[in-house]
C-alpha cells in the first residue's frame, strides 16, 4: 500500500485517465491515427502537385493542337520532327546527342 501513496494525485483522477486513454487511442491506435493522417496530407500535397504539372501539360498540348489545326506550318514542323518525315529531294541525318553508355563510345 505505500505504493500508492507515492502516486501523484491528478494520476489517480479518473477523468485524467479517461482522457489519457482518449489520447492514446485516438493518436496511436485508431484507424485514422496521426501518422497516417501526416502521410495522407503528404500525399495529399503530392497528388495536388502532379495535378498542377499535368494541367500546364494539358494546356500546352490545347494549344500545340490548335496550331496543328489552323497552321500548315506547324504540321510539317511536327511531322519533320516527331516522325522524321522528309521531303522527297531532302536527305535525313540523325545525330544522337549523347552517346550510349552500355557501348562504351565505340562501335565494333
Amino acid at each position: 500500500m505505500k505504493l500508492l501513496t507515492h502516486i501523484p494525485g491528478f494520476l489517480k483522477n479518473k477523468y485524467f485517465i479517461s482522457f489519457a486513454a482518449f489520447c492514446v487511442i485516438v493518436l496511436f491506435l485508431d484507424k485514422n491515427d496521426f501518422f497516417t493522417q501526416y502521410e495522407r496530407r503528404k500525399q495529399l500535397r503530392e497528388l495536388q502537385q502532379s495535378k498542377k504539372h499535368y494541367t500546364a501539360e494539358i494546356t500546352s498540348e490545347r494549344k500545340e493542337l490548335q496550331a496543328l489545326e489552323t497552321n500548315p506550318a506547324a504540321v510539317e514542323k511536327v511531322a519533320r520532327e516527331k516522325h522524321l518525315m522528309k521531303r522527297d529531294n531532302e536527305e535525313l541525318f540523325l545525330v544522337p546527342e549523347k552517346p550510349d553508355p552500355k557501348s562504351g563510345g565505340t562501335k565494333n
